[in-house]
């Protein structure tokens, strides 16, 4: 897929007009007020839990803390460094990744992680700062300040990770589905992805390789616009990954984080 450099160009401006009131900063909550978290997380979209520590099984204790009897299915922690890192755009985590353990198939990612949950392990000494959109609040102003971006994201079927066809452990079937959609508990799903591209011999294809272009570059306006937080050491940043897109900066120096994705029983 084209990766949306350069100028917006057309309906980009719209885009970018559209997120206006979409940027989140997350409300803060200490480790030892569980049910405000959760609360919380269900109002915004996104919370920030503060007082815990930076080791993987705080991670963990704060999934089954946030998300109680609700918490199905956790993948396997992924401890992401970088030096000198460049910017991460807004995306929602999703991927499609199985192994073979021992003779046994199991999942390493699934396309329906519908909770993120990223754990500051050292901060970088300048930059990295986060943030984040209500992308379903983005979605639904699309259908006023760009309604053909709308109609692509609602109503066009796209092979979500074709663009990573060659990685080892992606399935050979294609993952089909449209950009936003609804669980069968009716939760709205809005995806964003840079592994999207167009259906093997899509009759539109031509028309689908331009729209994501379009909507790379629409989100990507959005961006230095957006209000921004920070985490500091043993911050946990937790994500309605359905509902929210998620970035940062670039820095300086060395910066750490720890990801749990997880998948609660409203999941797909």
């Amino acid at each position: 897929m084209p990766d949306g450099s350069g100028p917006p160009g057309p309906g980009g401006a719209s885009g970018a007009a559209s997120g206006a009131g979409c940027g989140i900063v997350p409300p803060r909550v200490g480790a030892e007020h569980p049910g405000a978290a959760a609360d919380l997380l269900a109002e915004h979209g996104a919370v920030v839990l503060s007082g815990y520590g930076a080791g993987g099984d705080e991670l963990a204790v704060a999934a089954a803390t946030v998300l109680g009897a609700r918490l199905r299915e956790l993948f396997p922690q992924r401890l992401r460094a970088s030096r000198d890192g460049g910017p991460v755009h807004l995306h929602a985590d999703s991927f499609d990744v199985s192994v073979d353990v021992g003779g046994v198939p199991a999942r390493r990612r699934h396309p329906d992680e519908d909770h993120v949950f990223v754990q500051c392990v050292r901060p970088a000494p300048s930059g990295g700062d986060s943030f984040a959109v209500d992308a379903v609040r983005y979605v639904d102003g699309l259908a006023a300040a760009d309604p053909e971006l709308w109609s692509f994201l609602t109503g066009y079927d796209v092979d979500l990770y074709g663009a990573w066809a060659g990685l080892r452990g992606l399935p050979a079937t294609p993952r089909v589905g449209r950009h936003v959609e609804w669980t069968r508990t009716g939760r709205r799903v809005v995806r964003r992805t840079d592994g999207a591209v167009p259906l093997h011999r899509d009759p539109d294809a031509d028309h689908v390789t331009a729209m994501l272009t379009r909507f790379t570059r629409a989100v990507h306006a959005l961006e230095p616009g957006l209000p921004r937080f920070r985490l500091d050491a043993g911050d946990i940043l937790v994500l309605d990954n359905y509902r929210c897109w998620h970035g940062r900066d670039g820095h300086a120096g060395e910066r750490a984080v720890r990801i749990l994705t997880v998948r609660s029983s409203d999941a797909r």
